[in-house]
């Protein structure tokens, strides 16, 4: 009997042994897949490599007349199965100091920031720290409103007033410092002290506001016990190898540090940093159109996320506009039967204005980074056409669909 028992003891120490080693070893395996080697670095330098020779002349020209026509001046490229098309950085960084862009050039990210946050949630998922379906009460007690959850801010069904009016609202009429940066914990404990009401109850329908990713944002940092700047940099950016890529806040900078400048809609005036330059997850994010190519790759291959986190993150959350525009997690989308798979991003904050386009199906990158927001990317349906992918525009399918600034900033 008590043979028994000690071999049957044993036995079940030793499945328990083996299983933790072997959850041990999966941990580890995946833990080594997203280090960084040598052969990482020559196959990006091929990635990004481009011949201003083997140009395609069709783009090129587009992109001109686009400038001259419509006045875009910003950086832009485009890519497809890993190869780049055309890539150009055309007009100012700094229109008053009469500085030119360069392709290395950084650019503040504005709204594709949101990508990237959703990216360090599913990890954080991933790695068990957090759930979708938990409260945002868990990690912040004092957060007035119920029933808001990780899952409903990352598909912008929270409901929640958007934090820049109502915080730019109570800067001005008290005449608070517009000049230094306001943390996320900071627009949380204001939050939580002035309870302003919701648009409308969580889950009702889907409304995109920047409240949603800076609360997110404010969670990564709970969460991680990391500045947000800390963890992307460690998390995304090295694994990606995005060297040109960093969150930059004015709580921690007075003065962010790269050479573009965001213009608002004419030459007149360059767009001032302030106060709500602090916030991030929500925007905060700059970096270079090379680098956009890098995190498309390291989505691809399963460094940054597994195939079953991002095919998660691709799924539309709300009810499809004109058919097949969609919110996922962090990810806009156009997708439909017998049509392209693809992902994307807007931007549009503080004189920057940006489109990031992925589509899987064709493997090809498009991709637009602006500091003059004028209306110049509403006119890229013929490059759509000349790549054979579906026209990312809303309007350009049955019905008006959102206006510029609706729900595309």
């Amino acid at each position: 009997m008590n043979f028994r028992f000690i071999c049957s003891a044993l036995a079940l120490s030793v499945s328990i042994f083996t299983a933790c080693n072997s959850k041990k070893a999966e941990e580890q395996k995946a833990a080594d897949a997203k280090i960084r080697v040598k052969e990482d670095d020559k196959a990006d330098s091929l990635l990004i490599a481009y011949d201003p020779a083997k140009g395609d002349k069709w783009i090129a020209d587009f992109v001109q007349n686009l400038h001259k026509k419509y006045g875009f001046n910003g950086n832009m490229l485009v890519a497809k199965d890993g190869k780049i098309l055309y890539e150009k950085a055309i007009g100012w960084a700094d229109y008053l100091h009469r500085d030119s862009l360069k392709i290395t050039s950084e650019f503040e990210l504005a709204s594709i920031t949101k990508t990237f946050t959703g990216t360090a949630i599913m990890q954080l998922v991933e790695a068990g720290k957090l759930s979708l379906n938990d409260n945002v009460k868990k990690f912040f007690p004092n957060f007035p409103y119920d029933g808001i959850t990780v899952k409903l801010l990352l598909t912008h069904r929270s409901g929640m007033m958007n934090y820049v009016y109502f915080i730019d609202d109570i800067w001005r009429k008290e005449k608070r410092n517009m000049k230094k940066g306001v943390s996320n914990q900071e627009v949380m404990n204001v939050i939580a002290e002035r309870k302003p009401n919701p648009y409308v109850k969580p889950d009702n329908r889907f409304h995109y506001n920047n409240s949603n990713f800076m609360v997110l944002g404010a969670i990564i940092e709970k969460v991680t016990g990391q500045r947000f700047s800390q963890y992307m940099m460690e998390h995304i950016f090295k694994p990606a190898g995005m060297r040109h890529t960093h969150v930059y806040s004015t709580t921690e900078y007075e003065k962010i540090p790269v050479d573009v400048v965001g213009h608002d809609r004419t030459w007149r005036y360059s767009v001032a940093q302030n106060f709500l330059d602090g916030p991030v997850g929500d925007k905060g994010i700059y970096s270079t159109v090379h680098d956009l190519v890098l995190y498309d790759k390291y989505l691809k291959n399963g460094r940054l996320l597994t195939k079953k986190s991002t095919d998660s993150s691709y799924v539309g959350r709300n009810k499809p506009i004109n058919g097949h525009f969609n919110y996922g997690y962090g990810w806009r989308m156009f997708d439909g039967d017998k049509m392209d798979k693809v992902v994307y991003h807007t931007g549009w904050w503080h004189g920057f204005r940006h489109i990031y386009v992925r589509d899987l199906d064709k493997n090809i990158i498009v991709i637009f980074l602006g500091n003059l927001t004028n209306g110049s990317l509403m006119h890229l349906d013929d490059l759509y056409k000349h790549l054979n992918m579906p026209i990312i525009r809303k309007g350009a399918y049955h019905g008006n669909g959102s206006l510029p600034g609706s729900d595309e900033d």
